[in-house]
């Protein structure tokens, strides 16, 4: 396990250092004018590229291991590898091509994740099997198209989702990062191995990614490498419930509420100003803390103060994350409390944001 995460890792650093090197040329296109833009100079968004390498790769040590002698204890079918493979590989070449070209539409993006999704809904056999409450339960199962519909929605929003928090240096990267480690934990816990292993090899090459993006912000995720997290996330908390009935249908909603409730916050923000969700704006949570509570840098040099505020933002959403991540790791069995602590996230979040638009958050916040 540990060589998988380091060699994933190391992949995904060496290719990162490639692309800023050479991949410069292709930031041209990223226009100054975007509203999401919190950041000076010509900046690579090919993170994705990278970090979908070294998944690949990851996958390709996972099959050839026994082989080679290598005792991983990681079982894995070359059909389950493809299938897996197939997936990310759909989202993210939306995402990168969106990266290169700057020209494909929220809604084409859209449409390859939910391709994704079928995809991988079909191949292996995925559904949301039960939701954790009694009095549910045997209507949900019932209707077992339910519980595929719940999956193919999972899978097809968590991608956009980790796109909308993927604003400043290290934000949606150590968020993805730290999930992978709490899914692998739980995985490690009901004792699959080959799960575990998904989720260390993401781990990895987000790991080698962040290397390069935070503090210095020298190479961006792009839509690719959001869409690589948000893909292959969804996919392994659908199979974690649907495999083990011991972990808790909460437990991936707990652990993932940040990127979820930010999406279907702005989505609600979107429409009460009667705006389609697919136009972006300057709104989003992480962005509000950047122009409110992060202080400005005194420094001579324009860009040089942008990079300092845009590295004093992501810490506050690191924490925020934790206070979600630490109760779903802790409690991953336990249906009432996940459901609690959900709650908790989405009152906090909601008083936190409202806070900030009416400028009352106290001064020890503000940095």
């Amino acid at each position: 396990m540990l060589i998988l995460l380091i060699f994933s890792g190391a992949v995904a650093f060496v290719l990162c250092a490639l692309l800023v090197r050479f991949g410069r040329d292709w930031a041209r296109l990223y226009d100054a004018a975007m509203p999401q833009r919190f950041h000076a100079g010509q900046v690579p968004r090919l993170g994705g590229v990278a970090m979908f390498a070294a998944y690949t790769t990851a996958w390709l040590w996972m099959l050839a291991a026994p082989g080679l002698g290598v005792a991983n204890q990681i079982h894995v079918e070359p059909l389950t590898a493809i299938a897996w493979w197939i997936t990310g590989a759909i989202a993210v070449a939306g995402g990168i091509y969106e990266d290169l070209t700057q020209v494909l539409t929220a809604r084409y993006r859209m449409f390859l994740t939910l391709v994704a999704a079928l995809a991988a809904t079909w191949s292996l056999q995925l559904t949301v099997a039960r939701l954790g409450l009694p009095g549910l339960d045997g209507w949900w199962a019932a209707m077992p198209w339910l519980g595929v519909a719940l999956a193919v929605v999972a899978i097809t929003g968590l991608p956009h989702a980790f796109n909308l928090i993927d604003g400043y240096n290290g934000l949606a990267g150590l968020v993805a990062l730290i999930v992978c480690l709490a899914l692998s934990y739980v995985c490690l816990q009901v004792g699959d191995r080959q799960l575990a292993g998904v989720a260390l090899a993401l781990a990895g090459a987000t790991a080698g990614f962040l290397a390069w993006n935070y503090p210095r912000g020298l190479i961006f995720a792009g839509d690719g490498g959001a869409y690589l997290w948000g893909v292959v996330i969804a996919v392994l908390s659908v199979q974690l419930v649907q495999r083990h009935g011991l972990v808790s249908p909460w437990f991936p909603v707990l652990l993932l509420i940040y990127p979820v409730w930010e999406t279907i916050f702005s989505i609600y923000r979107k429409a009460v100003r009667g705006q389609s969700p697919g136009v972006a704006d300057a709104l989003h949570f992480h962005q509000l803390i950047y122009r409110r509570i992060v202080r400005s840098v005194f420094h001579d040099d324009a860009s040089r103060r942008m990079l300092m505020r845009n590295n004093r933002t992501s810490p506050y959403l690191w924490g925020f994350t934790i206070l979600t991540v630490i109760p779903a790791v802790l409690f991953w069995q336990n249906t009432v409390m996940l459901m609690a602590f959900t709650l908790l996230f989405v009152v906090s979040y909601v008083w936190a944001y409202v806070a900030i638009v009416r400028f009352k958050v106290p001064s020890w916040v503000r940095r």
